[in-house]
């Protein structure tokens, strides 16, 4: 049997990483600028987080259910501490897609209706995955199990409330800052607006963090910017630093019922040792405060650039237009400069490096982009 060939592979066997760089089988060194779309948020094999994976699998087989349930407990607690969402629960599963999958059923549920609201160029998983990075805002398309979805332009408020007054509509389902769409922020007064009309109209707000959560963006969560609290959160990718999880912050409003989710794999005791042990670096190691920092000493560095069209985003979530497409621009950083970094569409890099870089590592990047431009 051979794999099913979806994925454009480089040339590229990755043997070992630390901090925020890696070895192939060849030894040569690389800088990781991208961390596996956002996933490595502590730096590779960070010591602590390896312990704490490794004392779980050593223990094994002494586990039940109501162990396992004693570290889903304290993983809620903890991170509702990080974040400033105490008040809230949370339902554990495997990975952003499934996150997404049950933060619409919670909204249709709720409010029994069946369409959403998403935004042009986002990206909420692989269900609908060829259609929701589209330009066409006529597009609606099927999501999961009866629930369809409505494509508007980011940042217009008078579509959104168009929709919304029709009333069927059971969520509005938004990224803090869109990661395939280009490192898209949205304006703070729109999401305080479109928090406000959720409100009015009963319809469900839901932050997809995924990929710009976990303090990616020197905030916890990137909607922490514009002061917002929307009924419900998903996470995934960085909360485990490469390990698969998933998470669904759900506001007091909703009263769960059992069987209402479900999920195989979530919350085993493998996941919650990796994502306390994030959790602990990044309190310990002041993560998010690091990331704002050496975040704006990049992006001022960038602007400097004249092929760079614009820099956009926040923290270490940072996306370089340029004009001219960027595909051998981003061949060279690899395979000359020995830089991995990320693409979106056909003229912007995306960099989301481990949230540990140092203001030197940032330097040292700079200067290898200096020598392919």
């Amino acid at each position: 049997m051979k794999l099913f060939d979806v994925y454009p592979l480089f040339d590229i066997n990755i043997v070992k990483g630390k901090g925020c760089r890696v070895w192939d089988d060849k030894e040569n060194e690389y800088l990781d600028l991208y961390g596996g779309h956002a996933v490595i948020s502590i730096g590779h094999c960070h010591p602590h987080y390896v312990e704490m994976i490794q004392k779980q699998v050593a223990e094994l087989g002494f586990y039940s259910n109501s162990v396992i349930n004693k570290l889903q407990e304290k993983l809620a607690e903890r991170m509702g501490e990080v974040s400033g969402y105490e008040d809230y629960s949370l339902f554990l599963i495997n990975s952003g897609a499934e996150a997404n999958e049950n933060a619409l059923k919670l909204a249709s549920f709720h409010t029994g209706k069946k369409r959403v609201i998403s935004f042009l160029k986002s990206f909420h998983g692989r269900t609908s995955a060829a259609v929701r990075i589209t330009d066409n805002p006529k597009i609606v398309a099927p999501i999961n199990e009866g629930i369809d979805v409505t494509f508007l332009e980011l940042n217009d408020l008078n579509a959104v409330c168009a929709e919304l007054n029709k009333g069927d509509v059971c969520a509005v389902i938004i990224e803090g800052i869109q990661g395939i769409g280009g490192i898209k922020v949205p304006d703070n007064t729109f999401m305080q607006e479109l928090r406000k009309v959720c409100t009015e109209t009963g319809t469900i707000l839901i932050l997809d963090e995924i990929q710009s959560g976990y303090g990616r963006s020197g905030k916890f969560f990137a909607h922490q910017y514009s002061g917002i609290r929307p009924d419900i959160i998903t996470v995934a990718k960085g909360i485990g630093n490469g390990f698969p999880m998933g998470g669904v912050l759900i506001s007091p409003m909703f009263t769960p019922v059992y069987g209402m989710l479900g999920t195989t794999f979530g919350g085993n005791h493998l996941s919650c040792a990796a994502a306390l042990a994030v959790l602990d670096v990044i309190q310990n190691e002041k993560l998010m405060e690091n990331a704002t920092n050496v975040g704006t000493h990049l992006m001022e560095e960038l602007k400097k650039f004249p092929q760079i069209k614009e820099v956009r985003g926040e923290g270490l979530m940072i996306g370089l237009e340029f004009a001219e497409p960027i595909k051998e621009i981003r061949s060279k950083l690899l395979f000359e400069q020995k830089v991995f970094t990320g693409v979106s569409g056909t003229n912007v890099i995306r960099l989301l490096p481990p949230l540990s870089l140092s203001i030197a590592e940032a330097d040292e990047f700079i200067l290898r982009l200096k020598n392919v431009l």
